[in-house]
């Protein structure tokens, strides 16, 4: 069983550079802590025919997931779901519990301003889902979380806001995947790595991961080379978390002992 994820960003404000894309690090950081493993990252802007095209290609890679962030909302750029209709053949239609769900959101925004909202067809724009479609509830704001199903791939748009985001992600998005990933555990450590530069430092992680092969090990500068300050991460995913935990702390052990026999010198962070 594939547990691969893809992750899909969309806003032209993600290309000119206007926004940071702290939406695609945060869901990188969560899946793979649930056991998923992201295989790919995408940003691309507000045109339906891209946005499809991106994820008609995600489909042909069959990942298990491919999760969308931003082009929710009632403004003419939100496209997403016009797009993720395209891509699987669909039509768009109104989609009731949606709808319940957008009015519901307008009726507490009433009760809490004093002020009339009218539902006007950009609001009710929110509830138009793909054909066949599940509507996810936004704790946090309006336009709902849709979750579509293909042949391959199970689709879940988010809003881009950061709050609703990560709300509809932790509140129906992460129950989803631990089902799915079962019993499928993450386990990572971290070492601070001084008086050894990185091109030392990479025939060490090379020999190390040869004989390690389940866990992986990146370095990650903290200087320019000349400055040897680095930070090294070790991770893997096993059966149990006993299991994984071992496996990372053997290949820590041994990394560090072929660090030290080299001049460096380790400080153990948090795992």
């Amino acid at each position: 069983m594939s547990h691969a994820f893809e992750i899909i960003c969309l806003g032209n404000e993600l290309l000119i550079g206007k926004i940071l894309n702290s939406n695609a690090q945060w869901l990188a950081q969560n899946v793979t802590s649930l056991g998923g493993a992201v295989q790919r990252i995408t940003t691309v802007g507000d045109e339906i025919e891209e946005i499809a095209t991106v994820l008609r290609e995600a489909l042909t890679r069959k990942s298990a997931f491919v999760l969308t962030t931003g082009g929710l909302g009632p403004t003419f750029d939100d496209k997403t779901l016009d797009a993720v209709a395209l891509a699987l053949k669909k039509p768009v239609e109104l989609n009731e519990s949606a709808l319940i769900m957008v009015k519901d959101k307008y009726r507490h925004y009433e009760q809490t301003t004093h002020k009339t909202i009218e539902l006007t067809p950009a609001r009710v724009k929110m509830a138009h889902l793909p054909k066949d479609a599940v509507p996810l509830s936004n704790p946090v704001g309006t336009a709902p979380g849709v979750l579509s199903e293909s042949a391959s791939s199970t689709i879940i748009n988010l809003p881009g806001v950061p709050s609703e985001m990560k709300a509809i992600f932790e509140e129906s998005v992460a129950p989803l995947i631990r089902r799915f990933v079962g019993s499928r555990h993450m386990y990572e450590k971290s070492l601070e790595v001084t008086e050894i530069i990185e091109s030392a430092l990479a025939p060490l992680i090379d020999r190390v991961m040869r004989q390690h092969p389940t866990v992986y090990v990146k370095s990650h500068p903290q200087a320019a080379e000349p400055v040897p300050l680095i930070e090294l991460h070790l991770s893997t995913h096993a059966a149990s978390h006993e299991t994984a935990k071992n496996r990372v702390e053997a290949t820590a052990k041994e990394i560090s002992h072929l660090i030290l026999e080299h001049g460096g010198e380790i400080k153990h962070l948090a795992a």
